[in-house]
């Protein structure tokens, strides 16, 4: 025992100074980052996402893909022994004119299949052909293109007025322009990266997903108003304020991580240590808030913590609109 305490002793030793507490993390953090790199980095991802989103929708219509609830057309979940793409071939193959335009395991021995609107005709042909090859034992979900718009319509304008009024809220907190704007520009850039993000992993825009964007914007602006309340409404050395803020909101926000992570494995790979099956909605919402939640690392702690420094640096107006008293 006493050997093990001795070799735990000599190894803690020889340790880096910066990776032995979240203290010496955070220092060497803004040692090392100037108030131009925090912004310039974050700023820099924030356009690249911008021009991949622009490109998506230049090739395909819209910035993600869209599922079947904004689309229209039909879901069907069948138990079969065959892999996903062994089934997604047998449907392509039987129907060349309308096939699958996505197919995953749904767990269990599921399978999940989207098929894109279809005549009335082709529609019953497609039901025909199920119920002859797989029985009862199937799950069929149908959706009017028609509905599909009107839920398009309804998903942007909740995230529109959910992003106005947490925007109108941070003003009437703050009543300064800058750090308002930047809890609105890091809240922002978080769904932006996230929706660019699952552009490329293929999650298609579902109503699971226009949840966890909504989510995400009040995980975002939490530790947002934190940072900003700390630095702005308390006296003190900046960067010692800011250490404060850091160790409060990583603290909450790696804990989150930590529990959407644990949804997210349940969620998705339960069918393998299990009889439950994958529960698609669940699985599609914690991995829209991972991305969010470790984009808002980012953005808070580097492009709203710079911008924050940057207009504390230049000093804050007096009550006389005069510059020039620092905090």
């Amino acid at each position: 025992m006493v050997f093990a305490r001795s070799q735990y002793a000599i190894n803690y030793a020889v340790l880096p100074m910066e990776i032995k507490n979240i203290d010496n993390y955070i220092d060497v953090y803004l040692e090392r980052f100037s108030t131009s790199r925090m912004i310039g980095i974050p700023l820099v991802i924030l356009v690249v996402s911008l021009l991949i989103l622009g490109w998506s929708v230049y090739a395909h219509g819209s910035p993600v893909e869209l599922g079947v609830e904004f689309t229209g057309g039909t879901v069907v979940t069948v138990v079969s022994d065959s892999s996903y793409m062994a089934v997604e071939e047998e449907f392509t193959s039987r129907f060349p004119e309308t096939p699958p335009f996505s197919a995953r395991d749904a767990g269990g021995g599921r399978v999940m299949l989207q098929f894109g609107p279809m005549s009335e005709a082709r529609q019953t042909q497609l039901n025909d052909y199920i119920s002859s090859t797989y029985g009862n034992d199937v799950a069929l979900k149908h959706m009017s293109a028609v509905y599909g718009e009107n839920l398009q319509q309804s998903a942007v304008k909740a995230v529109l007025y959910a992003f106005l009024g947490m925007a109108v809220i941070v003003f009437l907190i703050f009543k300064s322009p800058v750090p308002s704007a930047a809890v609105v520009l890091s809240a922002g850039s978080d769904i932006i990266i996230a929706a660019t993000l699952m552009d490329l992993f293929g999650i298609a825009l579902s109503l699971g997903t226009v949840a966890a964007l909504l989510m995400l914007i009040g995980y975002s602006v939490d530790s947002d108003i934190l940072l900003t309340t700390r630095l702005l409404k308390r006296r003190g050395d900046t960067d010692e304020k800011i250490r404060a803020a850091m160790k409060t909101g990583l603290t909450m926000t790696l804990t989150t991580i930590a529990a959407v992570f644990v949804l997210f494995i349940v969620s998705t790979f339960a069918g393998l240590f299990s009889s439950f099956s994958r529960i698609d909605i669940i699985s599609d919402i914690s991995v829209v808030l991972l991305f969010g939640l470790v984009t808002d690392l980012m953005n808070t702690w580097m492009l709203n913590t710079g911008l924050l420094k940057w207009y504390i640096a230049r000093g804050t107006p007096d009550k006389k609109g005069k510059r020039g008293r620092k905090r």
